[in-house]
């Protein structure tokens, strides 16, 4: 189990959102990359980075924030937000991404995500934000009626390397992680699911540690640990001691 803290980037800085509302921005870093080597320094071992400004404007937007970070770390970093092109793929790869994720384009354009994944092993994911059920795109503006499970089978034999999945309602509220729906979802496919949006505490951490949790490849950590409300070394502990039992 992976615990991603995670960096998401507005105007070039490190803010936390309330359920994906930009005009409910909260600014933590001025710096994005000192707080990328802060996440480091902790001991975490990936980071999980979001273009926000990207995500609403189809097209990357904080390539400056994101580079930036990647300069200053060792640890590999994911990246999400207005990603709906190959040429994206292949930019945000060359600049040092490990990980790709799709959102908005896994809705509209199937194609282009099984064609990245065939492309770039293991360098695919999928995003899949819901609100109450239903798959929301265009950072977070618009919601479907396409159902989260429906959307995440589509890709079961794509090659994608992992599912991200967020609650939206949830997410930067601190109300906990909804592993109900996050553990149904990882239930009904083959590819691994990382549950986002609202992990609160280290109990929240306990519990993606239980039994019926142990399909989860890992959790996202905001503004639990912006806040001080999780504590990152005693997380990472945990999860260390899990694995050593």
């Amino acid at each position: 189990m992976i615990l991603f803290p995670a960096i998401d980037l507005k105007n070039g800085e490190a803010v936390r959102l309330q359920q994906g509302d930009m005009a409910r921005a909260t600014v933590f870093n001025r710096d994005p990359a000192a707080q990328a080597r802060a996440f480091e320094s902790l001991g975490f071992q990936w980071l999980h980075l979001v273009d926000l400004d990207g995500a609403f404007a189809g097209k990357p937007v904080n390539a400056l924030a994101v580079g930036a970070i990647l300069k200053a770390v060792k640890i590999p970093a994911q990246l999400g937000g207005g990603i709906r092109s190959l040429a994206a793929v292949e930019a945000w790869l060359s600049e040092g991404v490990a990980r790709v994720i799709f959102g908005t384009a896994a809705v509209r354009d199937p194609a282009l995500v099984k064609d990245a994944a065939r492309k770039f092993p293991g360098k695919i994911a999928v995003g899949i934000d819901a609100r109450a059920g239903k798959v929301a795109v265009s950072g977070w503006a618009e919601k479907t009626e396409l159902g989260v499970v429906e959307l995440a089978q589509r890709f079961e034999d794509a090659g994608v390397a992992f599912i991200v999945h967020t609650d939206v309602e949830r997410d930067g509220m601190l109300k906990g992680l909804n592993l109900d729906a996050t553990i149904a979802l990882a239930d009904s496919v083959r590819i691994p699911v990382i549950a986002s949006g609202g992990l609160a505490s280290i109990e929240d951490v306990r519990a993606l540690l239980q039994p019926r949790a142990k399909k989860l490849a890992g959790a996202i950590a905001g503004r639990a640990l912006y806040d001080g409300r999780l504590d990152a070394k005693a997380a990472l502990a945990l999860i260390r001691s899990a694995k050593a039992a």
